[in-house]
């Protein structure tokens, strides 16, 4: 994996803030690539909500977990994502946004669409809850090449 950049515009935060930030991403990007997402409810809120690269927005980490698991068993299966760049700005001493390029691995959308070598523009919304770094909401856009 490579990232190429990180910077961090701190309200206050030490390294061990920003390193817990970084985990949770990595932590998304992990169960992503694995495709099971078993590991989620050690990264993400309960209210966690995910809008994907069409538009479709779920609520909740049952419901969102049910909808991303489901992507990842048709046509995402086997779909991988290395992090090309993260940028990481402390809202809040509680509340960070992480935005993350990334390139994926081929894959094809059920209307037949083909996507080659994509990259997508992830942003994470990451809180505080009872001192642990949780992700809250995700949303992934598709980068198109003009």
């Amino acid at each position: 994996m490579l990232i190429s950049s990180i910077s961090f515009d701190c309200l206050g935060q030490n390294a061990q803030d920003e390193d817990s930030v970084k985990k949770v991403v990595m932590a998304f990007q992990e169960d992503f690539n694995e495709g099971s997402f078993k590991n989620a409810y050690n990264y993400t809120t309960t209210d966690w909500e995910h809008i994907n690269p069409f538009g479709g927005i779920t609520k909740g980490r049952d419901e969102t977990l049910k909808d991303v698991r489901q992507v990842h068993q048709t046509f995402l299966k086997g779909v991988t994502t290395t992090i090309e760049s993260m940028t990481i700005r402390f809202i809040t001493a509680d509340v960070v946004i992480a935005n993350v390029i990334e390139k994926g691995s081929p894959f094809e959308t059920p209307d037949g669409v083909k996507h080659e070598n994509p990259r997508s523009f992830k942003t994470y919304i990451i809180v505080r809850q009872k001192g642990k770094w949780l992700l809250t909401h995700d949303q992934a856009t598709i980068i198109e090449k003009l």
